[in-house]
């Protein structure tokens, strides 16, 4: 897993990054193909882009000039993630106990790209500084904020998709926008969405919430009465969202661990980092335990204490490797 780090302004941030690759004689869009179809997408969501997040247009265009190739060979990739490319499969969990408040997630790809994942260190002056893992660049899958505000993707299945932000750029809009769950939730709402996704949100206050949501609907999931903990895996189970549920689709095991997730929360008489870890390890039943011949694993987990700011993280399948604290962030006090 890469540690990229990005810093100044937007674009001067992707030039550097796309000066590096270039020197390395590296550009990732060589091996990347778009169709027509998602080309005439990209272009249907560059004024979306330009109206709620035109800073990330900018890093992009720094990454093309750096890499000297046109940015929309760029932004026809990012903006059409998640729409037309369906390999992502993970499980995003968040409690918040005994004063102590945890996101978690395992992010499940196929592990051709197991290699080029990064975890991305981002410190901007105009802009929330944050650690975010992605399977790509510049948009993000899950990651915290110097304000304590942390949050993660699941893919669903689209079956029904318009012009707006991915999942991807929604976590990463949220990380550099928002302090909140609450603020979140709002830019949730106000933005233009894409295509079906889960947002799982949890800030430094306790506050913890679902957001399941696509480009018609999004629908907020709190805690169940009496219950300090929500969790997600790659279907929706909200009654409103379940219009656009296509279950004919191989969704890794989607509803087995999120009976686990279930049986895991009910069962346990304590929520801590022992708790999550073992839960994402696969100790507590069916969580990350692929088959890799199938060409799919964890390719990372995430944990994150919103408590007391610390950041843990198994680069590969936690059942295989440890959990290691990584110590280039701290919150904001």
């Amino acid at each position: 897993m890469y540690h990229s780090r990005w810093k100044g302004s937007h674009y001067e941030a992707g030039l550097r990054h796309g000066n590096k690759l270039h020197k390395n004689g590296v550009n990732p869009m060589n091996s990347i193909l778009i169709s027509d179809e998602r080309k005439e997408f990209a272009v249907k969501c560059l004024p979306i882009y330009e109206k709620f997040y035109p800073e990330i247009l900018e890093e992009i265009k720094g990454m093309a000039c750096g890499l000297q190739i046109d940015y929309m060979d760029i932004a026809e990739f990012l903006f059409t993630m998640y729409c037309f490319v369906f390999d992502n499969k993970c499980s995003c969990l968040a409690f918040s106990y005994k004063g102590k408040t945890m996101f978690a997630r395992n992010s499940d790809f196929v592990v051709s790209i197991e290699k080029l994942c990064d975890s991305a260190y981002y410190k901007f002056s105009n802009a929330y500084s944050f650690i975010g893992n992605t399977t790509a660049w510049t948009e993000m899958e899950d990651g915290i904020n110097e304000h304590g505000l942390a949050v993660g993707l699941t893919f669903i299945y689209p079956i029904k998709i318009k012009p707006g932000f991915n999942a991807g750029m929604l976590v990463r809009y949220i990380l550099e926008k928002c302090k909140t769950t609450d603020e979140a939730i709002l830019a949730l709402k106000k933005i233009p969405i894409a295509l079906p996704q889960t947002i799982t949100l949890a800030d430094r206050f306790g506050n913890i919430a679902v957001v399941e949501c696509n480009c018609d609907k999004v629908v907020v999931l709190a805690p169940q009465q009496g219950k300090s903990y929500v969790f997600t895996t790659n279907h929706f189970v909200s009654e409103e969202m379940q219009e656009y549920q296509f279950d004919d689709v191989d969704d890794a095991h989607s509803r087995e661990r999120y009976e686990t997730l279930v049986n895991s929360f009910a069962n346990s008489q304590d929520y801590s980092l022992d708790f999550a870890e073992n839960l994402l390890s696969g100790k507590m039943g069916f969580m990350c335990q692929y088959d890799r011949k199938q060409g799919i694993d964890t390719v990372w987990s995430s944990i994150y204490d919103l408590t007391d700011g610390t950041i843990f993280r198994v680069e590969g399948n936690p059942s295989r490797k440890a959990f290691k604290q990584d110590k280039r962030f701290s919150l904001t006090k």
